[in-house]
C-alpha cells in the first residue's frame, strides 16, 4: 500500500505504466463479469478522514469500505472461501478479490485481471483516478487476492499530483519556509559582508569564520527550496541537489560547531590568537563533517534505492549508519564539553581581570546559548508528546513546522553571534584593550622622586621656590 498527503481541491492521482508478469496491466470496472480461473490485481485509491488520521492507530479501513470485520474480531481483506462462510463477502461472485464494500466505499476503484497461462500484454484503462475531497491524507492499495492464482510481479511508475503541483502536501509549507529563510540568510549575508567591507581594515579572523557559516546556512536553505521546487514542478527529485543539500547542511553544521567553540575561547575578545588550539578545532571539525556526511549520503542512498536493494545489503547499510551515528553523537558531545569549559573558563578570567564590558559581551553570549537550549528541550519535548499522543496535535500537513522551528533556533543563535562579533573600526586592537577600574575622587597620589623633602618646598637653580610635584598637576602641563 502506499500513503500520501495531497493538498487543495482538484486533487488528482495518475497511474500509469504499471507491468506486471510480462505485461502492461489492463484494467476494468466492477461492471465486468468475473471469470473465476483469472487472477485479480485491485488497485483502490481512497481518502481517510482527518478524524480519525490524525490518530495513533490510524482510521479503521472496513469502515471505509475496504475489507470487513464483525464484533467477534475477524478481520479479512480478501474474499476467500472463509470469508464467504463468515458472511463477509460473496464467493461465487467476488472469489479472489479485495473485498470492497460498495456502500462505505468513497474512493476510486480499478482492476486487471490476469489468465491463468501465457503471458499477456494489455493496457490500463481510465488509469487517472481523480478526486474531488478536501485536502488529507489519501492511500493505494494493490491487492492480488486469489491464493490459488498466478504469482504476479507488479512494477511501473506511479504518480500522485496535488492542485499546487507534485510535492506531497506535508511537504509544501516547508517548500514556502525554505523560500522565506533564503532571503533572511540572504539579507543578513549582504549586511554583515557590507559591513566587513565598510572596515576592511579591522577585520579579524573570527568575523570571516562567521561571515562563512553565514554563506552555508544560505546555501543550504538555497538547495532546499530548489529541491522541492524542482519535485514541485517535475514530479521527481533531482539527485544532485538532494546529495548537494546533505553535504552543505553537514559543512554548515561542522563550521557552526567551530565557531561557537571559537568565541567560547575569547577569540578576537581576549586573544587575537588561538595558537595550537586552532589546529584541535579544524580537526574535530572535519571529522565532524567527514563522519556525518557519510551517515547522510549513505542512509539517503538506502532510502533512495531502497526497491534495487537486496535485505541482507539494506541492513549492511543501516548497520553502518548506526555506527557513524554512535560516532557523530560522541563528536558532538566533545564539542558541547569542550564549549562550556571554554566559556567558564574564559567568563572567569574577564571577571577576575575586572573586564566588565567585555564580561557582559559574554554574559549576552551565556544568554543566548541558554535560551537556544531551554528552546531545544521544550520543543523537543513537544515533539515527542505530539509524536506519541493518540491525537496528534499537529496536523499532519503542519509538522514540517517542527523542523522549521530547529532551522529557526539555529538561524537566531547564529544572528545573535554575528550580532556581538560585528565588524567596527576598533576590532584589530580589542584584545588588547585592558579596562582601567574606575577610582574615586578622593584618591590622590603624590611622588617626591628625586626632589629635596622639604615642607616648604625646595629651591630651583636660579633660587626660585617650587610647590611639590603632583600627578594632578603632572597630567595638566
Amino acid at each position: 500500500r502506499r500513503r500520501r498527503r495531497l493538498g487543495g481541491a482538484d486533487d488528482e492521482r495518475a497511474a500509469r505504466s504499471l507491468d506486471g508478469d510480462a505485461l502492461d496491466l489492463g484494467g476494468g470496472t466492477d461492471d465486468v463479469p468475473m471469470d473465476l480461473g483469472n487472477t485479480w490485481i485491485d488497485i483502490v485509491f481512497f481518502p481517510e478522514p482527518n478524524e480519525c488520521a490524525q490518530t495513533k492507530n490510524g482510521c479503521d479501513w472496513t469502515q471505509l469500505g475496504v475489507g470487513a470485520s464483525d464484533a467477534a474480531g475477524n478481520l479479512r481483506w480478501c474474499c476467500t472461501d472463509d470469508a464467504a462462510d463468515l458472511g463477509f463477502c460473496d464467493a461465487t461472485q467476488n472469489f479472489g478479490r479485495l473485498i470492497v464494500d460498495a456502500a462505505r466505499f468513497k474512493g476510486e476503484h480499478r482492476f486487471v485481471s490476469v489468465p491463468p497461462d501465457g503471458p499477456i500484454t494489455q493496457g490500463i484503462r481510465q488509469g487517472k483516478m481523480v478526486v474531488r475531497e478536501q485536502s488529507g491524507r489519501y492511500v493505494m492499495v494493490i491487492a492480488n487476492c486469489n491464493d490459488l492464482g498466478r504469482d504476479v510481479g507488479v512494477n511501473g511508475k506511479y504518480t500522485w499530483k496535488s492542485n499546487h503541483g507534485y510535492l506531497p502536501g506535508e511537504l509544501f509549507g516547508e517548500l514556502y519556509f525554505f523560500a522565506f529563510i533564503t532571503v533572511i540568510y540572504l539579507i543578513l549575508f549582504v549586511c554583515y559582508g557590507c559591513s566587513m567591507h565598510c572596515h576592511r581594515d579591522s577585520i579579524i579572523q573570527i568575523q570571516k569564520w562567521i561571515l562563512w557559516t553565514v554563506l552555508m546556512g544560505l546555501l543550504e536553505t538555497f538547495f532546499k527550496a530548489g529541491d522541492f521546487f524542482i519535485w514541485n514542478e517535475d514530479g521527481s527529485r533531482a539527485w544532485y541537489t538532494m546529495y548537494t543539500v546533505v553535504v552543505l547542511g553537514v559543512m554548515k553544521r561542522g563550521i557552526s560547531r567551530c565557531l561557537v567553540v571559537m568565541v567560547s575561547l575569547g577569540w578576537g575578545v581576549v586573544r587575537d590568537t588561538l595558537g595550537d588550539q586552532m589546529k584541535k578545532i579544524v580537526f574535530l571539525g572535519v571529522l565532524y563533517v567527514g563522519t556525518s556526511a557519510a551517515r547522510e549520503v549513505i542512509a539517503l542512498f538506502a532510502i533512495d534505492k531502497y526497491k534495487t536493494l537486496s535485505d541482507s545489503a539494506e541492513d549492511e547499510l543501516f548497520d553502518v549508519v548506526t555506527v557513524l551515528s554512535f560516532a557523530v553523537a560522541a563528536i558532538d558531545v566533545t564539542f558541547y564539553m569542550w564549549v562550556l569549559d571554554a566559556l567558564n573558563g574564559t567568563m572567569q578570567y574577564l571577571e577576575n581581570m575586572g573586564q566588565g564590558i567585555k564580561l557582559r559581551q559574554y554574559l549576552r553570549l551565556r544568554c543566548i546559548l541558554l535560551l537556544s537550549i531551554l528552546f531545544a528541550v521544550v520543543w523537543a519535548v513537544f515533539g515527542i508528546v505530539n509524536s506519541y499522543m493518540d491525537t496528534a496535535m499537529l496536523e499532519q500537513e503542519q509538522e514540517w513546522s517542527i523542523n522549521a522551528a530547529w532551522e529557526m533556533n539555529y538561524l537566531l543563535v547564529l544572528m545573535g553571534v554575528a550580532w556581538l562579533w560585528r565588524p567596527n573600526p576598533n576590532a584589530k586592537e580589542y584584545a588588547f584593550v585592558m579596562e582601567l577600574p574606575s577610582m574615586g575622587t578622593d584618591v590622590e597620589f603624590e611622588t617626591n622622586a628625586d626632589t629635596i623633602d622639604d615642607e616648604d618646598g625646595f629651591e630651583n637653580d636660579v633660587g626660585g621656590s617650587e610647590p611639590s610635584l603632583k600627578i594632578d598637576d603632572g597630567v595638566k602641563a
